[in-house]
């Protein structure tokens, strides 16, 4: 059914694209939703721990950078104020993260990886490194340094 799919929607492109219509089919961000589409499938059957993918990018960007503020943790990983509290709350009600005061500002608040935080990010970034290699299946090696090449340029 899938290739069959595919089919369809390259004798489309082929067919449509020459004329100067729109053609859905043939657009960057129709085609980034599909390919993200693909990826959050595989991403959502084998990461452990039921972690989202935004989740995960929390936990495995305070593993990089370690503890820091919330906001700028939010920053590293391009997600709103509103969206990272929520992010590092539920982070926190499983015990992967933990808040700490800031030393330079009363004020502010880390946010840290606890010990099970770590010990889960190091597992689920082996998982990823899976996740990404299947995500990238389909293309050859030398199209997958490309894309994610592209991917950084567009970003």
């Amino acid at each position: 059914m899938k290739t069959l799919h595919r089919e369809k929607l390259k004798v489309v492109a082929e067919t449509d694209a020459s004329d100067g219509r729109y053609v859905l089919d043939d657009q960057a961000g129709f085609l980034m939703r599909v390919a993200m589409q693909r990826h959050t499938s595989i991403f959502t059957s084998r990461m452990i721990e039921g972690l989202t993918q935004t989740q995960f990018a929390a936990l495995a960007k305070l593993y990089e950078v370690g503890h820091c503020s919330q906001n700028y943790l939010g920053r590293l990983i391009y997600l709103d104020a509103a969206t990272i509290k929520g992010v590092v709350d539920r982070l926190h009600l499983r015990g992967f993260v933990t808040a700490l005061n800031d030393p330079k500002d009363r004020r502010r608040r880390a946010v840290a990886l606890t010990e099970r935080g770590r010990t889960v990010t190091e597992s689920a970034m082996a998982v990823a490194s899976d996740i990404t290699t299947a995500t990238l299946g389909p293309l050859t090696a030398d199209e997958q340094r490309q894309i994610t090449k592209l991917l950084r340029k567009l970003g």
